[in-house]
């Protein structure tokens, strides 16, 4: 382990205007989930330009996913260590030069490597972000706003990545998708080193690197298994090997946590059950959410014949839609509670996604596309917002790096695992057909599983998350009963 001692008096100087330190950190946050979708409309392009392969154009997207998903906890963790903005600025530079680094790849390994490494800028970036907002805006109904704010921010962020990427891809290129990441990080990487104040946890702490090994070893792991089922299938052993190998090895890290002194994950966070019931739904969310976007790229594109930019304002009015979610909910939390407009939220995006799956191989741009869509990606707004407040709520001030990166993890390992297995139902439905038809009874059959796993989701929600969280001074936070 490494042992950091205390830190020495911070330098004070007068604090910069709340609201410049959240444009900041809603500014890292919008970089970090663009990237996960913003590379899907640019797909085609970099197959016809690099030679990728159809599994390479998928690991263009897990590659960033799952490096961003293994690493979170320790990001989430070095920042409560060594300082939250500290770790803010590495993990944006990290994330800025390997944006600049794909953006001129010439082989399809290089573009993956610089994903990976997107990935793990993302991964030290995310967490940095919540808790220098959360540390910024005291308790109460503005506590609240600033959370949907973020919460508005990155689900705008995935929601924008069809049209930027259409935008970049069809007026300059595919690279420029990963280019544009250079300037606009330099920018916040300046605002960031001007506004936001350092933090960290008090006292002497520990880096606890078996732990960090571990749960990125088995993240990772498992994420890999996944995937491998679409190349390889479920039986074959290099996806059975990881898929049991990654579950052990994250078991191996619940022992190893529950004998360390100074724990990477303290187990005690999942004794509170509003931290441990948000971050379950926060999961089995992303793994049915996810998918959303990448699916309507390929079905506008594949099916309905659109051209990348045409994708890209395609879904606009969802991004806006998702958005507008994201800000509606504090005040419904204030009137119903969190556990409810979580819900909510949840199963408004169920009826989305099954009136999705109705699409056809002929359907219009409003029945197929423009309707369903507003309906999912409200959904999605209105329940992300209460449930990033309850997963952060109750917890040590000393912990709240980790678990920032809890809640990143959360959303992002499960929309990985879940697009990979989505994806697999799709092209198993498909059955190697590759006319209008045979994609659009793929794509429908994702959107009826997805449907099935956010209902599965809403009755975790209801079943384990309790009505009033254990920490009633949030009460004006996250609209508790």
């Amino acid at each position: 382990m490494l042992r950091v001692a205390e830190a020495p008096p911070l330098t004070h100087r007068t604090p910069a205007p709340t609201w410049l330190v959240v444009l900041a950190a809603c500014a890292g946050e919008f970089l970090v989930v663009l990237d996960v979708s913003v590379v899907n409309v640019a797909l085609p392009s970099m197959r016809a330009d690099l030679g990728l392969s159809a599994s390479g154009l998928q690991w263009v997207v897990n590659a960033y996913s799952i490096a961003f998903a293994g690493f979170m906890l320790l990001g989430g963790r070095t920042g409560d260590v060594f300082g939250r903005k500290r770790m803010f600025l590495v993990g944006l530079a990290l994330f800025t030069l390997a944006s600049f680094a794909g953006g001129l790849a010439q082989e399809g390994w290089q573009l993956l490597a610089a994903r990976a490494a997107q990935g793990l800028g993302a991964a030290v970036l995310a967490p940095a972000t919540l808790t220098i907002l959360t540390s910024a805006v005291p308790e109460g109904p503005a506590h609240a706003r600033a959370i949907a704010t973020w919460s508005a921010v990155g689900a705008g962020g995935g929601a924008a990545g069809g049209l930027v990427g259409g935008l970049l891809t069809e007026t300059l290129s595919w690279r420029w998708v990963l280019l544009i990441n250079v300037p606009v990080g330099a920018l916040v990487l300046a605002g960031a080193a001007r506004w936001v104040t350092e933090s960290r946890a008090g006292g002497t702490r520990r880096l606890d690197l078996p732990g960090a090994v571990l749960v990125t070893a088995g993240t990772a792991v498992l994420a890999y298994g996944i995937v491998q089922t679409e190349a390889a299938g479920w039986t074959a052993p290099a996806t059975l090997v990881p898929l049991i190998a990654g579950p052990l090895l994250l078991a191996v890290f619940l022992l190893v946590e529950g004998r360390t002194r100074v724990p990477l994950m303290p187990l005690q966070l999942f004794r509170l059950r509003s931290v441990a019931a948000a971050n379950a739904v926060m999961f089995i969310c992303g793994a049915g959410m996810v998918c959303m976007w990448f699916l309507m790229t390929l079905y506008a594109q594949n099916v309905l014949g659109y051209t990348p930019l045409d994708a890209g304002i395609a879904l606009v009015p969802s991004s806006v839609s998702v958005i507008v979610g994201s800000k509606a909910a504090p005040r419904l939390m204030r009137a119903l509670g969190a556990r409810d407009v979580a819900v909510l939220g949840i199963l408004v995006a169920v009826v989305g996604f099954a009136w999705q799956s109705t699409m056809r191989a002929d359907g219009s741009y409003t029945t197929s596309i423009l309707l369903p869509g507003i309906v999912m990606m409200f959904g999605a707004g209105l329940s992300t917002t209460p449930l990033a407040a309850l997963a952060t709520s109750g917890a040590d001030p000393d912990d709240a790096g980790l678990v920032s990166g809890l809640v990143n993890c959360s959303r992002t390992l499960g929309g990985a695992i879940g697009l990979a297995v989505l994806s697999t139902v799709a092209a198993s439905r498909t059955a190697g057909g590759s006319d209008p038809e045979a994609l659009t009874a793929g794509y429908a059959l994702a959107f009826r599983c997805a449907a099935v796993i956010l209902v599965a989701s809403a009755l975790v929600m209801l079943l384990w998350m309790p009505r009033r969280t254990q920490h009633p001074a949030a009460a004006g936070e996250v609209g508790t009963e």
